[in-house]
């Protein structure tokens, strides 16, 4: 059985390890721009040894933003700061991943910590402030707080699957790896899958495979437009923890379709599309989701949901649950995680670090040390230019 630290290749792209860092809504851009905070963010959790770094959910209109800040990759001025994290990354180790994304009815909001620093989901961002209206299947809105969205047109899904391809090949100019398509969380794919939040009267609604429909001609079309050796992951809900909602059982029927449609991996997630469901959360809880997908379906999965010590993490690659595992507020919390597991597991020797990092973590374990990143003074000429400028400045005192 493969173990945590074992490489994994899906199509062309390898990872060092089984360790994803999990999308993370930053809520930090203006006009959608990456800048410095999503630079230091991604790339300290691929210094911290994670072989897959996936951006938060960016956005591939202006409307399908959850908030003003969110991320995204809706035109070509977002490239220039996508390629300085890809670069980033691919620098240390890690695998360059994003996740295309399209809020649906959950859009148009004001980031969470504008109403209360714990919670998950903030007020309206009102069309007077510079808000716009959410589109969904129907005309069913999340909660109650929440903005009754207008119901898609034909017309304006041929043009979401449209938005997804162009952000698609957007995100491979920027030198990403790995695309996950976002079909999780109450989000517009997810809206589409479950009755709960799908009352239209079309080829798009009615029975699963209508239901589905969207997702796989996203699916589709995003992986006729990017390379071969491009990954091509998904995430879903697998359940909404509703009566009558979208089930496990649905996940594993659209898992099937998707793979036939050419994606590699599904991202396991849960919930979003009704508010307060009841789930109650301890670790591990959905891994349950993808070791049945993953069975069932014959797919490739990623676990994800309170995952954070590294004898769990270890067992559900090892115990064959999934293939790989995400983490999110661990990693928040300590962008080193990983190291750290490798330590717990006696698999340093088979880890690398910068080499600038040696005098913190050398006594703890064999580490590879990567001098990549290390500029060096390493010519004559390049002393005499250090001497020139340290002698120029003596000077100018």
């Amino acid at each position: 059985m493969a173990r945590l630290f074992d490489p994994v290749t899906f199509r062309g792209v390898t990872l060092r390890n089984r360790i994803g860092v999990s999308p993370m809504c930053m809520y930090s851009s203006i006009d959608g721009m990456p800048n410095a905070w999503h630079i230091v963010h991604l790339g300290s959790r691929a210094v911290g040894g994670a072989g897959l770094v996936i951006t938060e959910a960016t956005a591939i209109s202006p409307e399908g933003r959850i908030t003003p800040s969110d991320l995204g990759i809706w035109s070509e001025k977002h490239l220039a700061g996508h390629r300085e994290i890809t670069t980033f990354l691919n620098s240390q180790g890690a695998v360059a991943g994003i996740q295309l994304a399209h809020a649906g009815r959950k859009a148009s909001r004001v980031p969470p910590w504008e109403t209360d620093p714990s919670q998950t989901q903030g007020r309206p961002y009102l069309e007077e402030e510079g808000g716009w209206r959410p589109v969904a299947p129907s005309e069913r809105k999340f909660a109650e707080g929440y903005t009754i969205p207008l119901e898609l047109s034909l017309v304006q899904i041929d043009e979401v699957v449209h938005d997804f391809v162009r952000a698609a090949k957007r995100a491979i100019m920027a030198g990403y790896q790995w695309i996950e398509i976002h079909g999780a969380h109450g989000y517009l794919l997810h809206s589409f899958n479950s009755p709960i939040s799908n009352a239209r009267g079309d080829n798009y609604s009615g029975s699963l495979a209508g239901r589905c429909r969207l997702s796989r001609e996203v699916a589709v079309a995003v992986r006729n437009a990017i390379p071969e050796d491009i990954v091509l992951g998904y995430r879903v809900s697998y359940t909404d923890w509703a009566d009558k909602g979208w089930s496990l059982e649905d996940t594993i029927q659209m898992a099937k379709r998707l793979k036939e449609d050419g994606v590699d991996v599904l991202d396991v997630s849960s919930g979003g599309n009704v508010p307060n469901p009841g789930v109650i959360s301890k670790p591990g809880y959905q891994v349950p989701g993808a070791d049945a997908i993953r069975s069932e379906a014959n797919v490739a999965t990623a676990a994800v949901g309170w995952i954070d010590n590294a004898e769990q993490a270890q067992a559900i690659i090892s115990d064959g649950h999934a293939d790989l595992v995400f983490l999110g507020r661990e990693l928040l919390r300590d962008p080193y995680w990983p190291l750290r597991a490798a330590v717990q597991l006696n698999e340093s020797g088979r880890t690398r670090l910068p080499v600038q990092y040696g005098a913190a973590w050398s006594h703890l374990g064999t580490f590879e040390f990567d001098p990549i990143s290390a500029p060096k003074i390493s010519s004559a000429r390049d002393n005499r230019v250090a001497q020139a400028v340290h002698t120029d400045l003596l000077n100018a005192q």
